[in-house]
């Protein structure tokens, strides 16, 4: 049986609750987690539907991940202390303030995994946005390879126009890890211009995978998952 490994207590608990409540809450069902490295840099690459996105993300496969947070949250008492246990990093969406980028890269640079939404923000319609270049910065300066990745069905249960978790079939789907070999080498010694022109055609490249990841929320597909 596998177990995860590598997680302090408050991440473990968490991983195994989240995990318990989605598959009899919302018979969640994972395809094709064993493409996911266990082991060494990963950026989890996924678009975005739902508040609920990121846990069935990083709690559907075994490996410890990190996540970011809206700084806000971590502000009241009691919440940052355990969002940070949760492995979740403050970010400042303004922009103003890069801290969490800089410890989010240098923890995947250090072996860590990490959940990035490219879109930037949930979709309000449930359709597929834009990639942002922001994930392609990350990307960039990383070297880790990029597992795109598709939660279908979170928009039903959780979307935006959703007030309370509603008890809908919910899925994740892997794809296998890009590497970026080409843009990386590029980017090396390209002008300024050139690398924001790289970062956006990572986060386009991404969005693309994700796109090509077919629904799995079907009468004849949602039993075969695992």
């Amino acid at each position: 049986m596998k177990i995860l490994r590598g997680a302090n207590p408050s991440y473990t608990l968490a991983w195994m609750l989240f995990r318990i409540t989605y598959r009899c809450y919302c018979n969640r069902k994972i395809y094709h987690g064993e493409r996911v490295p266990l082991i060494g840099p990963l950026i989890l690459a996924s678009n975005h539907a739902s508040f609920i996105d990121p846990p069935l993300i990083g709690g559907s496969i075994y490996r410890p991940i990190n996540y970011f947070g809206r700084e806000s949250l971590f502000r009241y008492p009691g919440i940052g202390t355990l969002l940070r246990s949760w492995n979740s990093v403050p970010l400042d969406r303004s922009g103003k303030n890069p801290r969490g980028m800089k410890v989010v890269i240098d923890r995947v640079k250090h072996g860590a995994g990490i959940v990035l939404f490219p879109e930037g923000t949930r979709t309000l319609d449930g359709k597929l946005q834009s990639g942002k270049s922001g994930i392609g910065l990350v990307v960039i300066k990383t070297n880790a390879p990029v597992v795109p990745c598709r939660v279908f069905g979170t928009f039903e249960a959780f979307g935006k126009h959703v007030k309370f978790p509603r008890p809908h079939p919910i899925a994740v789907k892997y794809d296998f890890p890009m590497m970026f070999e080409e843009l990386r080498t590029e980017a090396k010694s390209c002008p300024k211009d050139r690398l924001k022109e790289i970062y956006q055609e990572v986060a386009d490249q991404i969005m693309a995978k994700i796109a090509k990841l077919e629904p799995c929320l079907d009468v004849s597909s949602f039993g075969r998952g695992h």
